[in-house]
């Protein structure tokens, strides 16, 4: 069981008998009365969103969730495909279920891929990815009023803020928790 005090974000949980994720949880201690948490989490199932509030003493059932190392196949259409590295059996996930995921997926790209009662139901990417710049404007040395970033279009159509100096062709680290620039890759 997972006491209220052990909630953090994408701590994955059962709330009437479907699974959901922690997206939010926010400790409050009013001056007066009992100490509480808000909670803003997401259903795996429906992706609808739910915000509700326990006390400290509550406690809840893991989701009984199993993940499986996947490869990203392909797109079609709002369909994404993924191969189970040891079995070499296919799913499909809905565009909905892939979410904000699909701006990472690159092909035989690795990741995990959620099952709930053997449906496959969401993607957990790798923290970091490498993917290439497509399209970058050039950088003028002393053009300080564009700043110490520059925007790109990285192969999965992603705009991306970056340092100046890097240009087209070049591969770079991205973290996707936070779809942020982290480094360029040295091949």
């Amino acid at each position: 069981m997972i006491n209220a005090g052990e909630l953090r974000k994408n701590t994955k949980l059962m709330i009437e008998g479907e699974p959901y994720v922690m997206l939010e949880v926010q400790f409050v201690k009013p001056g007066k009365g009992v100490a509480f948490y808000k909670c803003k989490m997401r259903n795996l199932m429906t992706g609808s969103l739910l915000e509700r509030t326990y006390r400290s003493g509550d406690t809840f059932e893991p989701a009984a969730l199993e993940e499986k190392k996947m490869q990203y196949l392909y797109a079609q259409g709002d369909e994404y495909y993924f191969m189970d590295v040891k079995t070499y059996d296919q799913v499909m996930l809905t565009e909905e279920a892939v979410g904000d995921a699909k701006e990472y997926l690159i092909d035989n790209l690795e990741m995990d891929i959620l099952f709930f009662e053997n449906k496959a139901i969401g993607i957990t990417l790798p923290n970091f990815v490498e993917l290439e710049v497509t399209q970058a404007d050039p950088w003028v040395k002393g053009d300080s009023v564009a700043g110490d970033s520059k925007p790109v279009t990285l192969q999965t159509g992603m705009v991306l803020q970056v340092p100046p100096f890097v240009e087209e062709g070049t591969i770079i680290q991205v973290d996707t928790r936070t779809g942020a620039y982290v480094t360029r890759v040295k091949k």
